[in-house]
């Protein structure tokens, strides 16, 4: 797996971005892909992927959040939502280990922060590739729910998208070196 990381532009998230080849598109890198950037978020409703959020009605803001697109060749649905969820756990671990946020918890998907969301993500599919968005709230300003940023909570989401890249991509390499050493049993 490959790996971009992008901390020097911001670019703003509305959904636009959970497309097959986005990554490519952008920064010319293809294949399976990691890119992470900082900026502002703004789903509107009818750019939802999760259809329950989309038939409530609800929105995806915040003034500044940590990105994560993630793109898998070759993968199925049920295989990018459970990526997505050892992205989500990755990114708690390294959170918890600062040592600078009380109450951490992860439910499926998203972090919290006592009743205060910190996170948001999605798995989804294409016709050619899976899907992953996770975004970090670093200034939770404008967000429809109770929320916390990383800047609450005084860390640094450059260091956070570095340290988390690095091992989403250990990860993947180590489950499939795993898969390559075992063999089959009656």
């Amino acid at each position: 797996m490959q790996r971009v990381v992008v901390t020097d532009r911001q670019i703003q998230y509305t959904g636009d971005q959970l497309r097959s080849l986005w990554i490519h598109e952008t920064f010319g890198i293809a294949g399976d892909a990691i890119a992470v950037f900082a900026g502002p978020c703004n789903v509107p409703t009818e750019a939802l992927v999760d259809t329950e959020d989309r038939r409530a009605g609800e929105t995806i803001e915040a003034a500044l959040m940590l990105h994560f697109i993630i793109e898998h060749f070759a993968d199925t649905l049920p295989c990018a939502v459970l990526r997505q969820r050892l992205l989500i756990a990755i990114i708690k671990d390294l959170l918890q280990a600062t040592g600078k946020i009380p109450d951490l918890t992860r439910k499926g998907d998203d972090i919290f922060c006592g009743d205060k969301k910190l996170t948001v993500s999605i798995a989804t599919i294409s016709p050619v590739s899976t899907l992953i968005h996770a975004g970090v709230n670093i200034d939770a300003a404008g967000a429809p729910v109770a929320a916390c940023g990383l800047q609450d909570f005084g860390i640094d989401h450059f260091r956070l998208a570095e340290v988390t890249a690095d091992a989403y991509v250990e990860e993947i390499a180590s489950a499939d070196f795993a898969r390559t050493k075992v063999r089959s049993v009656q």
